[in-house]
């Protein structure tokens, strides 16, 4: 009879304890044949604990399943081994053949593991660098740009509407200047705007990649495909930028607006997560990049643009020219230097401000006779037009006091100068006599309905005031394509 663990540990104490198997057998209530079996056990170097395995039909049969393990690399499937044991003569159930594949599978396993060695990176070596898919702004999709120094854990993380060769170029420049210094390699993975192809699993480079890291005395190297140690830590920088960033039902982040939502959002990620301890390291990113950066090398003052395009220099309409057709862009980049490339249907603008490069503007590309001026770039030349209107400029004392109203007043003196409105001047002069007797505030509000409403008569303005205190419904406007008189439709009864 089979003896629990706690029996055998039992007995071997006792035999310890009297080096005699028959006084070991008193003590423990065995038989003394028993101590004496485990002790033989325990001395010859055996497990006193482990259970005697009983013999088995597929015992016969265990070189021929490690052979087949061994053939298919650990991949063949139980039921084809046992359809050739069984070819074989093997008379054994299926699950004792299921077992033996997977001991059999095991033991391959851990003979063939591959074993990885922990990566300890030098600090000021190396920069990781990887894209994420990010949110859909516009009904247009977005990409992230992550970035993060594997010795401090510095992250960057810079939001893009493509992954081309200029938009990744202009992103490792942005990264770089908010680092503040270059470090040694950029490590990312086999993009074909880095890699153009593999010749015998050795990527090749693409020159203007090649150019850039030049300019900048750093050297951009691609990882090994599916190697975690290489790819682990830029692989946890996506991460952590699309749990924070992209909206979904788990984080219930509201859809962005615009696309500089998404790029303030993206500033505070990286500031929040540099300035906070990290996991791993338990050191603020942002403190242990202070000692990096006194092991990088100099940011070169000049950027690398060899692959941003074509320079254009911005006029003092806001505009530049590209094959003829002007382009709007806003007021802060007038007489700057900017970059133009064509990207699919898309002309992409790129400048230069104190934090390096960076994207200013897309536009859908036009023909000439067809420019794109965006509104939003002149604020000040409501409805699009090209020239501003004329604003009020005080020349008498009863001028500047009308106008001293408030906004009502020039409203009403625009509104009635362009309506052709006669004795303008006698009217100003009873309106601010008005103001003095009732307030300020209450006349420029009755302007503002006269200038809405279009009266301009001498006792309008009056009248207004009279019925603002009496009740506060707005004026009513009447529409043109309605009239109080009546039709003509009775006529029709006449002559019947």
């Amino acid at each position: 009879m089979t003896k629990k663990n706690e029996e055998i540990m039992e007995i071997l104490e006792a035999f310890d304890l009297t080096r005699c198997a028959r006084s070991a057998a008193e003590l423990a209530g065995t038989d003394h044949k028993t101590v004496q079996r485990y002790v033989g056990l325990r001395d010859a170097g055996h497990d006193p604990l482990e259970r005697a395995r009983r013999a088995r039909l597929i015992d016969a049969y265990m070189e021929k399943v490690e052979e087949l393990v061994e053939t298919s690399k650990g991949k063949v499937r139980a039921d084809v081994v046992h359809d050739r044991l069984r070819a074989m003569g093997y008379e054994g159930t299926e699950r004792t053949t299921r077992r033996a594949v997977h001991k059999a599978k095991a033991a391959y396993r851990n003979g063939n593991r591959r074993t990885y060695r922990p990566w300890i990176p030098e600090p000021g070596k190396w920069m990781q660098f990887d894209w994420a898919w990010g949110p859909v702004v516009g009904m247009r999709q977005t990409y992230l740009f992550c970035a993060w120094l594997a010795w401090s854990r510095y992250r960057v993380v810079i939001p893009t509407w493509d992954k081309t060769l200029g938009t990744v170029l202009v992103c490792l420049d942005r990264t770089l200047r908010k680092i503040g210094a270059v470090p040694t390699y950029a490590l990312t993975d086999n993009e074909r705007t880095v890699s153009m192809d593999r010749i015998a699993g050795i990527s090749v480079r693409h020159p203007q990649v090649v150019a850039f890291g030049g300019h900048y005395g750093l050297r951009v190297v691609t990882c090994v495909p599916a190697d975690p140690e290489s790819k682990g830590g830029s692989e946890s920088t996506v991460r952590v930028a699309k749990a924070d960033l992209v909206p979904t039902e788990c984080n219930l982040l509201p859809a962005y607006a615009s696309f500089s939502s998404l790029l303030e959002a993206c500033d505070k990620l990286g500031d929040d997560v540099n300035s906070r301890e990290h996991r791993e390291s338990r050191r603020i990113p942002a403190e242990a990049l202070k000692e990096e950066l006194a092991l990088m090398h100099q940011l070169p003052t000049e950027p690398y643009t060899a692959a941003l395009g074509e320079t254009r220099s911005v006029r003092d309409n806001q505009t530049i020219r590209f094959g003829s057709v002007p382009y709007s862009l806003p007021k802060q980049w007038v007489d700057q230097e900017v970059w133009c490339r064509v990207e699919g249907e898309e002309l992409v603008i790129v400048g230069r401000d104190q934090s390096g490069l960076r994207e200013v503007l897309r536009h859908e590309l036009s023909v000439p006779g067809r420019p794109r001026i965006l509104d939003e770039h002149y604020p000040g030349h409501p409805n699009g037009r090209a020239t501003l209107q004329p604003k009020p400029r005080p020349q008498s004392e009863t001028e500047r006091n009308f106008l001293a109203l408030g906004e009502g007043a020039e409203a009403w003196l625009t509104t009635a100068a362009a309506s052709g409105v006669t004795r303008i001047r006698a009217k100003m002069s009873r309106a601010t006599e008005l103001a003095m007797l009732l307030g300020t505030g209450r006349v420029n509000e009755a302007l503002s309905r006269a200038a809405h409403a279009g009266r301009f008569g001498e006792n309008d303005l009056a009248s207004i005031l009279g019925h603002v205190d009496s009740t506060d419904r707005d004026v009513v406007v009447a529409d043109d394509r309605f009239s109080a008189q009546r039709g003509t439709k009775a006529w029709e009864v006449l002559g019947r």
